[in-house]
């Protein structure tokens, strides 16, 4: 049963070192495959497409908001005269209501005075009768 050994630290090192060794020449033959060269120059240009589309995205986005925001300023501005125009429209009419109502207040009135006046006409008139 003298088949296995441990290994001491030379031979541990030297595995280790020969490891090592191995996987840098396979990292850097796959490094120099021109395969793998034009698969990241296509997706390189894939991301720098992906870039452009994005930006000219968000630039449409905004020119968008500023016009929305244009659009909103001026409806706001259009709602606003025509507030203004309601409210001067309200206050005339409601001048001439008031005028409307003094006048007819005043029609009333000499209504009701007339006819106060042909009472008092009518009593004279009928007390110098009785007299």
């Amino acid at each position: 049963m003298a088949g296995y050994r441990d290994p001491d630290l030379q031979e541990r090192q030297k595995t280790a070192f020969a490891t090592k060794k191995a996987m840098l020449e396979k990292f850097l033959a796959k490094a120099s495959d021109p395969i793998l060269a034009q698969r990241e120059a296509e997706r390189l240009a894939i991301k720098q497409a992906r870039d452009a589309r994005l930006t000219e995205r968000e630039a449409v986005k905004k020119a968008e908001q500023e016009r929305l925001a244009q659009e909103a300023a001026l409806a706001a501005e259009r709602e606003a005269q025509a507030r203004l125009r309601a409210d001067e429209e309200a206050a005339l009419k409601a001048k001439e209501e008031a005028e409307i109502m003094v006048a007819l207040l005043a029609e009333q009135k000499a209504a009701r005075d007339a006819r106060y006046a042909a009472r008092k006409a009518a009593a004279k008139k009928k007390k110098r009768r009785g007299l």
